[in-house]
């Protein structure tokens, strides 16, 4: 049971990175002015929510409890975005903190695949990492427009 009570921690983690990303993505598609580049956007976005989905039913189905507020360091976090990013930031601004963003969930996801984890927690926290990954290119991508 001590190792179920570990993998549900490291998976509450995982947990929290999304749900911040989440939220930073609800930041970022506010300010954009290009369509084309906010409906790419929402599309990181989405991928998150299902990463979100995910990880909370498989929490769920081994025995935890999803933690699905954002936390101090969530909104410690949605706080500092608005300051760095301020009223007039441009698109190529939002698009450098987005993969800013993605690259501390991609190194969250790593962190938490060196902890202990069973193979099915493993292969969940593998596919979130993947998708950030993914995100990441995408992100990249838009900005050669």
């Amino acid at each position: 049971m001590d190792n179920n009570l570990e993998t549900i921690k490291s998976l509450n983690e995982l947990l929290q990175g999304e749900y911040m990303a989440i939220e930073s993505f609800n930041n970022f598609i506010s300010r954009l002015e290009d369509e084309k580049m906010r409906k790419s956007f929402q599309d990181i976005q989405k991928q998150h929510r299902e990463n979100v989905e995910i990880l909370a039913n498989y929490i769920q189905n081994i025995g935890g409890q999803p933690d699905e507020n954002l936390g101090m360091k969530g909104k410690m976090g949605d706080i500092m975005l608005n300051m760095e990013l301020g009223p007039d930031s441009i698109d190529n601004e939002i698009i450098k903190k987005a993969i800013e963003g993605e690259t501390k969930g991609v190194n969250m996801a790593e962190k938490v695949l060196r902890g202990k984890l069973d193979e099915k927690s493993r292969d969940i926290a593998g596919e979130i990492l993947e998708n950030d990954r993914r995100s990441i290119e995408k992100l990249k991508n838009s900005n050669k427009h």
